[in-house]
């Protein structure tokens, strides 16, 4: 079974319904971002690691194999996510900030060094197509709570901890999602 550090499709972070075309265009721009010529981004490690994503994600053949492989290791929507709370209207794009808000936070707390979290995490965790989730990122950037980081990734700024942890004394929902998260389940499994 395929470890999640070599898991293609996190890497390039894309689905895994991803098409060649999309495959290679976003192998491109990961690629020139960490070609080791690049004396700002380079990282001649990463760049291996995006060649051979894109060798087997390129090959029908060896994509099949490796899709064989991955078999159960690609991660598990977090059961929260699947209430009507956080699909349907307004209150539902609220839910989906906070939620994504709570999973940012968790992954802070766990790793301050890093703490970024993929959109493409962000979608399997919440089992919310992009798409649903484009506004939500758009809204927490601009109200200051996340950031992007080198790696592309999300991360929560102090003042999206500030957020959090002001209002998980009064909003029932922060409270349920930090105690449905990936560090709570990880938290029960060693107790």
């Amino acid at each position: 079974m395929i470890q999640a550090e070599e898991n293609y499709y996190e890497l390039l972070q894309i689905s895994r319904n991803a098409d060649m075309e999309t495959i290679r265009r976003v192998f491109r721009i990961l690629a020139a971002r960490f070609h080791p010529d690049n004396s700002q981004t380079g990282d001649l490690e990463k760049f291996h690691a995006l060649q051979c994503a894109y060798e087997v994600l390129s090959d029908p053949e060896r994509r099949a194999q490796y899709d064989r492989d991955l078999g159960n290791a690609a991660p598990r929507p977090l059961p929260i996510f699947e209430l009507k709370d956080f699909v349907i209207g307004v209150a539902g794009e609220m839910n989906r900030r906070l939620g994504i808000l709570s999973l940012l936070y968790q992954s802070r707390r766990t790793n301050i060094d890093q703490a970024g979290v993929s959109l493409l995490d962000l979608e399997l965790q919440m089992s919310f197509p992009r798409e649903y989730l484009c506004f939500t990122v758009w809204y927490l950037k601009s109200k200051g709570y996340i950031n992007v980081g080198d790696n592309s990734n999300l991360e929560l700024t102090a003042q999206g901890v500030d957020y959090v942890e002001t209002n998980s004394s009064e909003n029932n929902m922060i409270r349920r999602l930090l105690a449905a998260g990936p560090l709570a389940e990880r938290e029960a499994r060693t107790a």
